[in-house]
């Protein structure tokens, strides 16, 4: 069982960049894919971006393509997610998640594709 704990979230500008980390423990991360989910007040959860723990193949929702990139470091056990460009629409709960399958499967965009989820780091981008 792997737990997963993210970190990095605060307050930017429009147009500002925060790094968001997803550091794991219990279980190496090379066992899992990994998703990143936010949650705006009111609003369902949503599937942002994933990465293929075969491949490393990554995967993005529209509103975050060419803003984000997601990438996994294996020495630390850690994914992240780099933001730039930010809009004050991506204001959130941000959550990083682990399916424990090899590869990414095509519905990674749902939450219920995965077994474990973090806490969660709120993002808040308002000048």
């Amino acid at each position: 069982q792997v737990q997963l704990v993210e970190s990095g979230g605060g307050l930017v500008q429009p147009g500002g960049s925060l790094r968001l980390s997803c550091a794991a423990s219990g279980s190496t991360l090379d066992n899992y894919a990994i998703g990143w989910f936010r949650q705006a007040p009111g609003k369902e959860r949503e599937g942002i971006s994933c990465i293929s723990n075969s491949d490393g193949s990554t995967y993005y929702v529209d509103s975050v393509k060419g803003r984000f990139t997601i990438s996994r470091d294996q020495a630390k056990n850690t994914v992240y997610l780099q933001m730039n460009s930010l809009k004050p629409e991506d204001t959130a709960v941000y959550y990083c998640a682990a399916d424990d399958y090899s590869g990414v499967r095509g519905h990674w965009r749902l939450p219920l594709t995965y077994d474990y989820w973090g806490h969660g780091t709120q993002v808040t981008v308002s000048s």
